[in-house]
């Protein structure tokens, strides 16, 4: 391991200058250049067996403070630079952030690469190289605006191979160029992280937002991730982007496993092969296309392939299980539709029960149909979550698998988590139980022995005041929004989808306000801070956004109500925003339709944070609740088998509520008021208000009350300072089992069966 003089020495020989003379910039580039170079002396030799994590996207977050905790020098830097007169937080500014992912499931595999890496196990990720990102949101009229997100440099931690594989489309043929970015486990192994991408990319053609030609492949195919797919062309760029992937990642699987020996008929033995949700799941027919073509048999082909791949399942909307009509597989890659006719004559000669089938009686392949007949392993993200996937949603294939179905709760890299994001926090923990945490966070229950030490719950509360006083100072320089750290922060932030339910919080704040008006003053002043993008075609979700934008405006220019209560809506919530966001939250917005979230990580990072979760019994709230018990989290809600009825019966009708509960139909009349017409735009805001009285799919309304009644609870535990603060040093001891390592191990012991 480096010394703190060697470090500066080198530092110093790569500036070319004194520390103290250099900029933010070229300090960053040369710690830059010294992590990757201490990274690559850590790659260790593979073992016979390795994993392959495909995934369309990685949320890896800025590298450089998370590669120099992972490598053990973060200190020793932090403390030369300071001695220099340079504080490491501005140059962590100067590192843009890769716009590679969106939402938890690239957030999961960015934390899933690091655990794979810190307990040295054998395993690389592959995904694409998207220039622009999803998109960057800006605000304008209280609306959404998405603008491209560029994010590569010069200088970057993508580091280009000379590895290139050809990729054949119908009529076409491209080349594939692999980039490497190093993945630094934690005082352990480098393990990489592969993006594929063409040479022939050209930002240039975007114009007007983030529009572009969608049929000019070679230049548009890896510029943005997901790319909206509201028109067929989007929709045929996203085969022909998912088939980028995949094509080249199998070829890189091939090739090295047959430098290992393989004969490729021993594949299994070599490879495993993660599909992270549907989207890498033509793997599957162009592995035994390339095993065909290579000389293997058909049926051994795919008898190979299928004892290969395994499947993780992220959703429990049917509308996110993907499907592409025959015909668009046939104009981008007609040569996997031959092997997808095989499949699922394979399915159909073997069960009559058409719901199983791989190819409908509408010409329409279902993806997450391939990944379950042809891989042997499907697993689920939280315990609820498999459970309805074997109990309704995947039961007709739970019937015929059930040795294939097995759960892997999620987990968070924690050291990304509290080590980086909540400095202040982790080294008081580390002044009460040691250090072993960082490795294993189970550790992290002897913080127990604590819960009734006065001095240790005062000091917590004023960590937690002095990272929400840090949030204050952050949103007052980005956004010029005030708002005051002597308030609950009360925080949800996540993509923006109606099951996640923004719009019940956005009609508690409207029901709020009201009372507020009406002279009935809160137990203590609230923020009520949101952070989400929404995807460019979803309609619904940004008119959540505009009437959450419209509550900002309208709240907090009000003196009669701002002393009590504030909306803030951050603007291009990422990952880095998140590190600001997460350690200074008192109330944890979990508040999705119970049966709806797969499993959510947020919930957990804000837990090891200590904020006290509201939410209901969904995903992963369902294990947060059994770790911390009842006093330590707010549930409120109908239950999942409550929902999962409603839904069977047809029987939720929303206008009931919004006709027979005053206070909701005050609520959502309010967003359609003259003050709300003032500053928001009528179009939004009626369109808004018919979707929650005359559909509200979701079940908003069904859940107000007692989503009502269990924050007043929560705002008024908080004014018992002393209580709160044991609610907070419980969660945080209890976050233990949410760890990422956590979840590789089990993946591992009973999947991957890596060395």
């Amino acid at each position: 391991m480096y010394q703190a003089k060697q470090l500066q020495e080198t530092l110093t020989e790569l500036l070319g200058k004194e520390i103290a003379q250099a900029s933010n910039e070229e300090i960053y580039d040369a710690l830059l250049s010294m992590v990757q170079e201490m990274a690559a002396q850590k790659e260790s030799a593979e073992s016979k067996k390795k994993l392959y994590y495909i995934s369309a996207e990685f949320l890896i977050g800025k590298l450089l403070s998370n590669n120099m905790i992972n490598l053990g020098i973060y200190k020793d830097i932090k403390e030369i630079l300071a001695a220099n007169g340079k504080n490491l937080t501005d140059i962590e500014e100067v590192e843009p952030e890769p716009s590679l992912g969106n939402g938890g499931l690239g957030r999961l595999a960015a934390c899933f690469l690091d655990s794979i890496a810190t307990l040295g196990l054998s395993g690389d990720g592959i995904g694409l190289n998207y220039h622009l990102g999803l998109f960057k949101q800006e605000f304008e009229n209280h609306l959404q605006k998405e603008t491209p997100n560029p994010w590569i440099k010069e200088k970057s931690w993508l580091q280009r191979t000379d590895v290139v594989y050809p990729v054949s489309f119908n009529g076409f043929d491209v080349k594939a160029r692999m980039y490497d970015v190093e993945v630094t486990g934690y005082n352990n192994q480098t393990n990489k992280l592969h993006l594929f991408d063409i040479d022939s990319v050209d930002e240039s053609i975007v114009e007007d937002g983030i529009q572009f030609n969608k049929e000019d492949i070679k230049k548009n195919l890896t510029l943005f991730l997901y790319p909206d797919d509201g028109d067929e062309n989007g929709r045929l760029l996203r085969i022909y982007q998912q088939y980028f992937m995949v094509s080249s990642g199998a070829q890189l699987i091939l090739d090295e496993c047959v430098a290992k020996g393989c004969s490729l008929y021993d594949l299994p033995d070599y490879a495993v092969i993660q599909i992270n949700d549907t989207h890498p799941t033509m793997v599957i027919p162009e592995l035994i296309r390339l095993l065909v073509e290579r000389g293997m048999d058909m049926d051994a082909a795919i008898d190979v392939t299928a004892r290969t791949c395994a499947y993780t399942n992220h959703t429990i909307l049917a509308e996110a299980l993907e499907k592409w009509p025959v015909t668009y597989l046939k104009k981008v890659v007609p040569q996997l539709v031959p092997i997808i006719e095989v499949l699922d004559d394979k399915v159909r000669r073997k069960y009559e029960d058409e719901s199983v089938a791989i190819i409908d009686r509408y010409d329409t392949v279902h993806m997450a149909h391939i990944d379950i007949h042809y891989g042997f392993s499907v697993n689920g993200v939280a315990a609820l979550h498999t459970e309805i996937l074997k109990n309704s949603e995947l039961n007709n294939f739970y019937r015929i698998y059930p040795e294939k179905f097995n759960n892997k709760t999620n987990g968070i890299t924690f050291r990304r988590w509290l080590l980086h994001c909540n400095p202040m926090l982790s080294d008081y923990i580390e002044s009460l139980i040691g250090d072993s945490f960082k490795k294993d966070a189970s550790e992290l229950s002897k913080l127990l022995q604590y819960k009734d030490d006065d001095a240790v719950l005062t000091k917590l509360m004023e960590i937690k005041h002095r990272n929400k006083e840090n949030l204050c100072a952050y949103l007052k320089e980005t956004q010029n929004v005030t708002i005051s750290p002597d308030t609950i922060f009360d925080i949800q932030v996540k993509r923006l989808h109606e099951y996640k339910r923004q719009q019940l919080n956005a009609l508690y704040i409207i029901d709020k306000y009201l009372e507020i008006k009406a002279g009935k003053i809160p137990a203590a002043p609230v923020t009520a801070i949101f952070g989400a993008k929404a995807a460019p075609a979803y309609t619904i979700a940004k008119d959540i956004i505009h009437l959450i934008l419209c509550l900002q405006e309208i709240i907090n220019n009000d003196p009669e109500a701002n002393k009590y209560l504030r909306v803030v809506m951050v603007e291009n919530y990422n990952v880095t925003k998140a590190e600001k966001l997460i350690p200074a939250c008192d109330i944890s917005e979990q508040i999705s339709l119970a049966s709806k979230e797969a499993s959510g990580t947020g919930n957990m990072k804000f837990m090891l944070n200590g904020a006290v979760t509201l939410g209901t019994e969904d995903g992963a709230n369902v294990e947060i609740h059994q770790e911390v018990g009842d006093d330590n989290i707010f549930v409120f809600g109908a239950s999942s088998g409550e929902v999962i009825e409603h839904y069977a019966k047809g029987d939720y009708v929303a206008r009931n509520y919004y006709e027979n509960n005053p206070a909701i139909r005050a609520a959502i009349d309010f967003i359609t008021s003259d003050i709300m017409l003032q500053v928001g735009q009528k179009e939004h805001l009626e369109r808004l208000k018919n979707e929650l009285i005359n559909k509200d799919w979701f079940m908003t309304l069904l859940d107000f009350d007692s989503y009502k009644k269990a924050k007043e609870q929560a705002l008024t535990a908080y004014t018992d300072q002393k209580e709160w603060a044991k609610k907070a040093l419980v969660n945080i001891a209890k976050a233990g089992f949410f760890s990422s390592d956590r979840t590789i191990e089990e993946y591992n012991r009973d999947i991957w069966h890596l060395a």
